[in-house]
């Protein structure tokens, strides 16, 4: 699930990995932005084995570092480009195993388009991506 606000710069970083995620019988992108709370129903109904939210988190680090963490270890916190935290999802799907993949924005005053460290990040995340599901295919 690709989350973020695509008008402010990295924070967009969700979006931009959901959206350019190649077509998979393994995988279902769903590019969400800003209200994730309008697609709890949708993702519930579809019953996922796995969730994984991809989003940018502020951990602290240098621009572009990125994390894949469980959802139960994240703080109970509302940025200003969601409705809704990331750790009160947890109480809502239905999904047993729900990660989170954050990435270090380095911007995200109002502006599109990704920084340069970012940007390198989400394509390096979309090769990893594609290597595990080529090789979950053979």
């Amino acid at each position: 699930m690709g989350i973020g606000n695509v008008l402010k710069k990295d924070d967009g970083v969700g979006v931009f990995i959901s959206q350019n995620l190649e077509k998979n019988a393994l995988v279902d992108a769903l590019t969400v932005e800003v209200s994730i709370e309008n697609y709890i129903g949708k993702i519930n109904s579809l019953a996922p084995e796995k969730l994984i939210l991809i989003d940018c988190v502020d951990f602290g680090k240098d621009a572009g570092y990125y994390k894949l963490t469980d959802l139960n270890t994240m703080r109970d916190f509302t940025t200003n480009t969601h409705n809704i935290s990331l750790g009160r999802l947890k109480d809502l799907f239905v999904v047993d195993d729900i990660k989170v993949l954050g990435i270090q924005p380095g911007d995200v005053s109002f502006g599109e388009g990704l920084t340069q460290d970012v940007e390198k990040t989400a394509f390096e995340v979309l090769r990893i991506i594609t290597q595990q599901l080529q090789h979950k295919n053979n």
